[in-house]
């Protein structure tokens, strides 16, 4: 078996099919549960977030596995295979291991260095945990990404190398101001209470504003956030939850408004916003034309990603498809963090709005300078993905090693049983002298070999060597593969 992962990201697609392409929580429960059922796949795991949408898989086929995944996000995100397919990439086995440990560490963030990342891949894992389709090869890879992500962060500076998304689009709102001059004062409208809103509304207490009030469809979240902002010792914000009705009323009196939520449709509509503004609102008669995709073949995928034609085409659309934003003083500043949007493109047209969202973030992120921390911290992915692939190869020959020394023991267990029967006037001192005797014989001709077939099994072609032991020592396959069920059921294994 060997890992797959199929994807698309903010790097290979443009915003607008990664909108389309996003994957609500159960979605993603039932693509795992349906990936699973699918013949080339023996476990899967899906990392879905605002900017990416990969699935994991431990495969036995690799062309029928990129063509089984490519099909499954096509039928689970709503988005045609034909038009998802340019879009997506595909790595496979170390680069596949290399792909997440990059993920992790934030080097494939839209804002480099972003630690966020981490606790999007422990849900991911969790996820695959609780419907039991992340195996033994995931849980060990996520895990390991997990500790790798940790790594990166605590042995280098990446984190200078780039902030969290929410604190990047404050900064972009700001529009060249300090974050905290910037916000000092204003009130705040936060819409949702998931983990990106609460980030946003804990950003945007410490950069100063004089209030924050909270939304969500369930209002026990948004009390609860609130309650967190105004705990002794914490930020001091006046904050207070609002039912999802107010949100009108309160975009009448608000100066920013961040919103990432799960909804599948808009939250805040341009008509709203301009409503709130005491400004008309004329729907745009025509939209801009879409940059046509560029035709890719599903076996080039990594190669079209690579060779930076997909950045290209990406930067085309987002000019295309991007409005002019509104003229005036800014009265109004809006950050949309959600995936799919949560704010109408089109509120970017009206006098006194300043919108930020996803797209923009990823036009602003291109080239944003990357810190030197960031060379250190692709050496650690090197070695970390080396290590992973030696302890890999070396787990494989573990379940034949452990069959070889039950066989033995098996065998020594013999020969005492025989020998009491040969001699049976042995005393129990004598017996257990002779036994240990044997199994210390035994114990030192067969712990050079293993010790040895493990340090070639972890090398580069080294899987081999399980089959060589198996052979020599007329090992039963059935064995082997009772060792290695008992190690995969071990419920103490992998769990975050």
């Amino acid at each position: 078996m060997s890992l797959l992962v199929v994807g698309l990201s903010h790097r290979s697609a443009p915003v607008s099919v990664l909108e389309r392409a996003s994957l609500a929580a159960e979605t993603q429960a039932k693509l795992l549960q349906d990936t699973l059922a699918a013949e080339p796949a023996a476990e899967a795991a899906v990392l879905a977030t605002c900017n990416r949408i990969e699935l994991y898989a431990d495969v036995d086929k690799f062309h029928a596995g990129v063509a089984e995944l490519s099909t499954l996000l096509a039928q689970h995100s709503g988005v045609g295979l034909d038009e998802l397919t340019p879009y997506l990439y595909v790595h496979y086995e170390d680069r596949a291991v290399h792909h997440l440990f990059s993920v992790a560490c934030g080097l494939d963030s839209m804002v480099v260095g972003e630690g966020q990342i981490l606790g999007q891949i422990k849900d991911a894992l969790a996820l695959g945990q609780e419907l039991h389709t992340a195996g033994r090869l995931l849980n060990d890879l996520f895990q390991q990404a997990l500790r790798v992500g940790k790594r990166a962060h605590s042995e280098t500076g990446i984190d200078r190398a780039g902030q969290s998304l929410v604190t990047f689009g404050l900064e972009q709102l700001a529009a060249g101001t300090d974050v905290t001059d910037w916000a000092r004062g204003k009130r705040a409208l936060v819409i949702g209470a998931g983990s990106m809103s609460s980030l946003a509304a804990a950003t945007l207490a410490r950069a100063g504003v004089a209030e924050i009030v909270v939304a969500n469809r369930t209002r026990a979240r948004a009390d609860r956030l609130v309650e967190i902002l105004g705990q002794p010792g914490g930020t001091g914000v006046a904050a207070h939850a609002v039912e999802m009705a107010a949100v009108a009323d309160e975009l009448t009196r608000a100066d920013v408004v961040v919103s990432c939520t799960g909804a599948t449709g808009l939250v805040l509509t341009a008509e709203s916003v301009a409503g709130a503004l005491g400004l008309a609102f004329a729907p745009a008669h025509e939209a801009p034309a879409a940059v046509p995709a560029p035709p890719a073949a599903p076996d080039r995928h990594a190669a079209w990603v690579e060779n930076g034609t997909a950045g290209t085409v990406r930067q085309a659309v987002r000019r295309a498809t991007v409005p002019a934003q509104g003229a005036g003083p800014v009265r109004l500043a809006l950050l949309d963090l959600a995936m799919p949007r949560d704010i109408d493109g089109a509120t970017a047209r009206l006098d006194g709005v300043r919108l930020v969202d996803i797209e923009s973030l990823a036009e602003a992120s291109a080239d944003a300078p990357m810190a030197a921390d960031v060379d250190q911290v692709r050496t650690i992915v090197a070695d970390e993905v080396a290590a992973f692939g030696a302890a890999q190869r070396a787990a494989h020959i573990t379940p034949t090693v452990v069959a070889l020394r039950t066989m033995a023991a098996g065998v020594v267990a013999g020969e005492i049983a025989r020998l009491d029967g040969r001699l049976p006037d042995l005393d129990e001192k004598q017996r257990a002298e002779i036994s240990q005797t044997v199994r210390r014989v035994v114990d030192k001709l067969l712990h050079a070999p293993t010790v040895r077939v493990k340090q070639l099994a972890s090398e580069p072609g080294g899987a081999g060597y399980a089959d060589a032991l198996r052979e020599l020592f007329d090992l039963d396959p059935q064995t082997v593969a009772a060792v290695s069920r008992a190690d995969l059921n071990d419920p103490n294994r992998g769990r975050s």
